[in-house]
């Protein structure tokens, strides 16, 4: 059985030019007449001719270079419907996330950081995610955890309604973002995504003290510049901390 042919993901479509090349034609051949007056006026204008017989050479291979590349120009059309007909041709892809204080970096930023990367439109077993802890703090490593729990929700609920701002701080708070569809389904659930975001956001910010917890024994009493590696890996992303 033949294998079936496969669709380009884009195209080359020639522009019309036409207007556009008769005057870039006709400018080149006046430069090429200048040029031409400059060299047969050099023996009566002497050195102010070469001068400017100079800088007019100059220009003229500049702008001829610079109209040979619009001289052909060209629109590509792109097809991003036609991955999902080629997914096994898609190449695995490991994202990282770094960050180092958890003070500067707060974990509520890397947790949307890290939705949006889990909720990206791409075969998940193709993706691979990872967070290096520079600093090795506890409470990032938390967030995280966290994290994991509520994107089990918030990835199905972007694949199922087509969600382009994927982090959970700039969907439901952003000014200029509004809910995508009206319809009653939608809005129960977007109001319900956002309730837990809220759940999720007050857990990071109220998190003071979990080193007491199993998870997080490896995290107790450390240096935070100077510290073993810790590596701890989960089903949605792996944590580095070297």
């Amino acid at each position: 059985m033949a294998k079936p042919i496969s669709l380009p993901f884009y195209e080359k479509l020639p522009l019309k030019n036409t207007v556009q090349r008769i005057l870039d034609t006709t400018i080149f051949f006046l430069l090429l007449s200048l040029l031409d007056y400059r060299v047969f006026s050099l023996h009566s204008n002497g050195f102010t001719c070469l001068l400017a017989l100079f800088c007019e050479s100059w220009f003229t291979i500049v702008w001829a270079h610079i109209l040979s590349s619009k001289w052909n120009p060209v629109e590509y059309r792109t097809y991003p419907e036609r991955l999902l007909h080629r997914v096994d041709e898609l190449p695995p892809v490991d994202m990282f996330v770094t960050i180092a204080d958890p003070i500067l970096e707060r974990p509520i930023i890397t947790v949307n950081t890290v939705l949006s990367l889990l909720a990206v439109d791409y075969p998940a077993n193709k993706l691979a995610w990872y967070v290096s802890d520079d600093g090795g703090s506890f409470l990032t490593f938390y967030a995280l955890l966290e994290a994991s729990k509520f994107a089990k929700l918030w990835v199905p609920f972007c694949k199922k309604y087509g969600i382009q701002n994927r982090a959970p701080l700039r969907c439901f708070y952003d000014e200029e973002e509004s809910p995508i569809d009206d319809s009653v389904e939608f809005l129960g659930e977007y109001t319900k995504m956002k309730d837990e975001y809220e759940v999720l956001r007050r857990k990071i910010e109220d998190a003071t003290e979990y080193v007491g917890a199993e998870e997080y024994v490896a995290f107790s009493n450390k240096d935070r510049r100077n510290h073993p590696s810790i590596i701890k890996a989960h089903k949605y992303l792996n944590y580095l901390s070297l």
